[in-house]
């Protein structure tokens, strides 16, 4: 699975201010539009226009999030056709989510993560009913125009130094790719109904850590990413409490702006040289937004937050293990079918992210 490396100084020294504008952007969109869903509007556009590496890409910047909206309102369609027949809409659930895996270990590219954030965000969002699934949909293309407001703007004010353009290098897997595929299809779909028993829909974008774990192909780089989510969901929600309880000194928007300004600046300084994978500082900034948007939504900020905490730990944790413990049972990677009984050394992470 493809790793986006870090951002160099020398290409885009204005990367972290850049991603604490994007962060404070969105944000500010919040009271403008009213979402019914304020964390998919305060964490999408980040993932979408934070990415971008080198200069600006204009067709990734608008295709991205075209792709997202063209996406949700194919999911919605389909769920609302197939809800009525329970038997048929969860082996449909299944047979999405093992296409989209499919494609992820074909290609190794990042946009089959895109089709099963969408898949499983709309499909667990249609079994709380078709008002849920299309406040989802409508959320999800609130924050896709979000993005394409945001993306051409935060790099006209802040440009990167080189003109030279990032060049995704995916890398395949090889081995049983249905079998890898179908062992993640199962995983999620049992992650599904355990995030439609526990977590409530605002709750969603926070819960797509716990699901993303499983997209890597081996249960070497599935727990090494288990890991590495875990670690950002810590980073992220220290932050956040600092940020509310910050906020609750002078609950002002501005203050909140800024604050939020000041967590993307800082995760962005980290993934220029901090010790861990620089994605581990943006999905650390994307926890932050995502807790901070939700808990200002409930009477219990901390409580929220500590809620969205271990929900998403847990279900990192089960899914992780399941894969890695069904992976090793099978042996489908090549890696490991090649020679099943020795002891793989552990990823590096600099390695994985030039990969």
């Amino acid at each position: 699975m493809y790793v986006m490396p870090r951002p160099q100084v020398s290409e885009d020294p204005l990367y972290a201010v850049r991603l604490g504008l994007t962060g404070m952007l969105a944000y500010a969109a919040i009271p403008l539009l009213d979402p019914a869903l304020p964390p998919i509007i305060a964490a999408l556009p980040l993932g979408l226009i934070a990415a971008q590496r080198k200069a600006f890409n204009p067709v990734r910047a608008l295709a991205a999030p075209i792709v997202v909206i063209v996406l949700v309102y194919v999911m919605t369609w389909f769920v609302e056709q197939l809800r009525p027949l329970p038997v048929v809409y969860v082996g449909a659930m299944w047979a999405t989510y093992f296409l989209a895996f499919r494609v992820i270990l074909q290609t190794g590219a990042p946009f089959g993560m895109l089709i099963v954030i969408v898949a499983v965000l709309m499909s667990v969002m249609g079994m709380h009913g078709t008002a849920t699934v299309e406040a989802m949909r409508d959320g999800f293309v609130q924050a896709a125009l979000v993005a394409l407001v945001i993306g051409p703007l935060v790099y006209l004010v802040l440009p990167a130094r080189t003109r030279e353009q990032h060049v995704d290098e995916p890398v395949p897997t090889t081995g049983n790719l249905e079998m890898g595929a179908a062992i993640r299809a199962t995983v999620l779909l049992a992650l599904s109904f355990w995030l439609y028993s526990v977590m409530q829909p605002s709750d969603m974008m926070m819960a797509m850590i716990a699901a993303m774990v499983i997209v890597f192909p081996t249960r070497h780089a599935v727990w090494w990413e288990a890991r590495q989510r875990v670690r950002a969901t810590f980073y992220g929600t220290g932050v956040a409490f600092v940020v509310l309880g910050l906020f609750t000194m002078s609950a002002h928007l501005l203050t909140l702006l800024g604050l939020i300004f000041l967590a993307g600046a800082y995760f962005g300084s980290k993934m220029f040289t901090g010790r861990h994978p620089s994605m581990v500082y943006q999905y650390a900034f994307s926890v932050t937004l995502s807790l901070v948007a939700g808990a200002l939504s409930t009477q219990d900020p901390g409580y929220a937050a500590f809620t969205r905490l271990v929900l998403t730990l847990a279900g990192a944790f089960s899914a992780a293990f399941a894969v890695a413990l069904l992976d090793a049972a099978t042996g489908w990677f090549d890696d490991i079918r090649r020679d099943p009984g020795s002891t793989p050394t552990p990823p590096d992470p600099q390695k994985l992210e030039v990969q």
